[in-house]
């Protein structure tokens, strides 16, 4: 499967190369079987609804009494199958109660079978479209004789097959609303949002529906350009069916970027107070005392000098920083008398909640400080170690976890959450196997009915 999602998502390549996906999912069988199962009850609902409204006055001589109406509607079966490289099947078989008066009743089965597909609309979102529609109504049974002819025309007038196959995919719990909402801005941090583009219609195969992705982000509001992806995505794995109901990939592209938009932010930007004062510093860099005639605390104020890089290996995840810190004075106005290099490797944890990916800083592997420029003459590189490194090794992870302690959101239509999340790094690639799950949301109105 992973295969397949690999080779396709690289088809789905525009010409253009700034239109290139660098994440993506597959929808499979067991998804779609989990969105009939939670669709029949609004379906029934929204059936319902349409099926007993009271009929329009009839303007014939034939007394209302005597005309059938219908008193039930009970989905009975929903599915959703795929077609391959075409699309979807949603098959309804839904038992009517038809009563006629004084006390005649009988059944009828109104089956509907529509073919359903996901277009790329010119605004570039997705619409789920029915190309094809075949409603048919059979009588079932029958408490007594009844003038089938006549009866079977009365439910016809009020069961309107075009009304039916023209909104059907409204019988689905993710109509064009929902899927509009996989494409909206989601927060990061208060000046800094994500945002999942498509770059073209799903694909269709027996492993399920395959969308490819591709991430944008805003600073202030404005879309930033990214680092230039070195190789179009691709997974390569053992082709393999899942139990899940959706498999999320995020390519090794997707975590830089997402990094070098929070650097662009200013997020990674980060202001640590040390437990050394100007004096204590004297003790050890003699220029120290010159510079200052009271004793005051010191402070490390780090940018990032260049775009962090992420690397994916098997079963690990590894962030590289490259900062400068200023060392300075605070009081009353920063006073930098010395500015560092700090190189930092450190490993990231990823998990996922609700419908957010939490990222953090998990250990420090690997930190290189050097000397950049010095207001106090030479300092050796040991000393440098033993004054900041426990420092900079302590706060700069605590501060970058708090940057994103709130996660950043994963591809997802509303009211749909994931759960049995299994987390899966890859070299070049992280793989998110997981089920759906709908939010019951008390008092919610539905905007599709």
């Amino acid at each position: 499967m992973l295969r397949t999602l690999s080779l396709l998502l690289v088809l789905l390549l525009p010409a253009h190369s700034t239109r290139s996906p660098d994440c993506g999912g597959i929808l499979t069988p067991s998804g779609l079987r989990y969105l009939a199962e939670v669709s029949k009850p609004h379906a029934e609902s929204v059936l319902r609804k349409d099926l007993m409204a009271p009929p329009a006055p009839d303007p014939s001589p034939t007394s209302p009494s005597s005309r059938s109406r219908i008193i039930s509607v009970k989905v009975d079966k929903f599915s959703l199958t795929l077609i391959p490289d075409t699309g979807m099947r949603l098959s309804i078989e839904v038992d009517l109660g038809i009563a006629s008066a004084p006390s005649a009743t009988k059944e009828m089965r109104l089956s509907i079978l529509a073919d359903l597909h996901v277009e790329m609309n010119p605004e570039g979102n997705l619409e789920l479209v029915t190309s094809d529609c075949k409603p048919t109504l059979e009588e079932v049974q029958s408490t007594e004789e009844m003038d089938s002819k006549s009866s079977g025309s009365d439910v016809d007038k009020q069961i309107n097959v075009e009304k039916i196959c023209l909104e059907v995919s409204k019988l689905l719990l993710f109509p064009n609303e929902r899927l509009m909402s996989l494409a909206a801005p989601f927060p990061i941090t208060p000046n800094c949002q994500v945002q999942y583009l498509p770059l073209a219609a799903p694909m269709y195969s027996e492993q399920g529906i395959i969308i490819s992705l591709q991430t944008t982000f805003q600073v202030s509001g404005t879309v930033i350009p990214l680092p230039v992806s070195p190789v179009p995505f691709s997974m390569p794995g053992p082709a393999s069916s899942s139990p899940s109901h959706l498999i999320l990939a995020f390519s090794e592209h997707f975590y830089t970027s997402l990094f070098s938009a929070l650097e662009e932010s200013g997020a990674l930007n980060v202001s640590l107070l040390s437990s050394l004062t100007t004096a204590t510093l004297a003790e050890r860099i003699t220029q120290m005392g010159s510079l200052f005639q009271e004793d005051l605390p010191v402070v490390l104020q780090a940018v990032t000098r260049s775009s962090p890089h992420v690397v994916l290996e098997e079963d690990k995840a590894i962030v590289e920083l490259f900062l400068t810190a200023q060392i300075g004075t605070g009081s009353p106005l920063f006073q930098s008398f010395l500015s560092v290099n700090v190189d930092v490797t450190a490993r990231l944890h990823l998990s996922v909640a609700d419908t957010r990916m939490i990222i953090s800083v998990a250990a420090i592997e690997d930190i290189e400080l050097s000397l950049a420029t010095s207001d106090v003459g030479p300092i050796l590189a040991a000393l440098l170690e033993e004054l900041f490194l426990p420092t900079i090794r302590e706060e700069v992870p605590a501060q970058i976890n708090a940057v994103l302690r709130q996660g950043v959101f994963l591809p997802h239509i509303a009211s749909f959450t994931y759960r049995d999340v299994n987390v899966t790094i890859h070299k070049d690639y992280v793989l998110i196997p997981c089920n759906l799950q709908l939010e019951a949301r008390t008092g919610e109105k539905s905007t599709w009915e």
